[in-house]
């Protein structure tokens, strides 16, 4: 979805974001949205993390089952 954008689109939005948000809240913005995107990470991480170590504790057992 977001590789259709191009730079035009890019320009477009960064613009209409100034016009709603203002050139003062548009630096705020930005952090709260590097913030959230961090956070998401990390929790995406931790998850991969925990759902692999399941399976690799699964593993073992089913091949001392067969």
């Amino acid at each position: 979805m977001l590789t259709n954008i191009g730079i035009p689109g890019l320009v477009l939005i960064l613009v209409i974001a100034l016009i709603i948000f203002g050139p003062k809240k548009l630096p705020e913005l930005g952090k709260a949205v590097g913030q959230t995107l961090r956070e998401f990470k990390s929790s995406t991480r931790e998850l991969t993390n925990d759902v692999m170590e399941e399976f690799e504790d699964e593993k073992p057992k089913s091949k001392a089952k067969k």
